[in-house]
């Protein structure tokens, strides 16, 4: 599955592991990055739907058009899809990552 991030701060925080640990604590920045390697590996987003850890669910309300997964409660990855139909989630093969939020 092709990712990309909503933003370039997003994108560096990301690739700093230092600096995903310091946001987030240790436990949560590795959740974060299994996440993202698990949707790397994934062909499309029903791979995902299939890990029950994941827990990929669709939003509604301020987040309409978009997914998420948990991390670590009440941590969440917010990912809105860039192809493809949400009633369909074999079609949906690119996301792009928008937040890491606890939306609760």
């Amino acid at each position: 599955m092709e990712i990309s991030f909503k933003d370039r701060k997003l994108k560096k925080l990301h690739e700093d592991g230092l600096a995903l640990k310091r946001k987030y604590g240790d436990l949560q920045a590795q959740r974060i990055v299994q996440r993202i390697n698990e949707l790397l590996s994934a062909e499309s987003l029903f791979d995902i739907s299939k890990l029950p850890q994941a827990r990929l669910h669709l939003l509604k309300g301020d987040f309409k058009k978009c997914f998420a997964l948990d991390i670590k409660h009440p941590y969440r990855i917010i990912i809105t899809y860039l192809n493809g139909d949400p009633s369909d989630l074999k079609s949906i093969t690119q996301v792009k990552i928008i937040e890491i939020i606890d939306y609760h």
